[in-house]
């Protein structure tokens, strides 16, 4: 449609997502990292962190197939998905932790769609995100993942969690998918890690 904003294009997302059957249009901004950035293939050990309602997880499934594994972890509840396992509970807990090191104590991507309840203060929102961002790191380099995609908000301390990331796996990309909203201050790291 001529003169269509991000924002229109977002609700076509929405739109295109219950018509193809995913949880979410979240789904659509994963699509693109994979379509740049080649994360998966087939028999991926994936960890999906913040996997709620299960949109990354169902397109992560799509990629690995029935040969791959694919744990997610979120505070809500997430329906079953055929070829994933879920866990409910806060990654800052030690058993939830333990658990996830038990169902998965490696994997070659860690994905991370996490987002803080926003509570209307930017500063402390963007805070918050990094916080679970880097929470999410942690849970890759314990793994040596070789892939990193996380989802955090530009602010203040955005260049020094990006500089975290680089310095674990020795490059990162910033991408702001098309499905984003365009009001919306997320951006997206991927990172690959080298060889050393």
């Amino acid at each position: 449609m001529p003169g269509q904003g991000r924002q229109g294009r977002s609700d076509a997302f929405q739109r295109k997502a219950r018509r193809e059957g995913y949880r979410a249009r979240s789904a659509y901004k994963l699509m693109d990292i994979q379509k740049r950035s080649k994360i998966f293939k087939e028999g991926s050990i994936v960890l999906d962190l913040g996997a709620a309602p299960g949109g990354w997880s169902q397109v992560a499934l799509e990629y690995i197939g029935e040969e791959g594994k694919l744990v997610g972890v979120d505070l809500q509840h997430i329906l079953p998905l055929k070829g994933a396992q879920f866990i409910q509970g806060d990654l800052r807990e030690k058993e939830i932790r333990e658990e996830l090191e038990m169902l998965a104590p490696k994997a070659d991507a860690v994905i991370s769609d996490m987002s803080p309840n926003l509570s209307g203060n930017y500063s402390v929102d963007q805070a918050r995100s990094v916080e679970l961002s880097s929470l999410a790191l942690e849970i890759a380099a314990e793994r040596r993942a070789k892939f990193f995609v996380c989802k955090v908000f530009e602010g203040s301390d955005f260049q020094e969690f990006r500089k975290s990331v680089i310095d674990e796996f020795g490059s990162v990309r910033t991408l702001s998918p098309e499905a984003s909203r365009k009001q919306s201050s997320e951006v997206f790291l991927i990172a690959k890690r080298k060889r050393r």
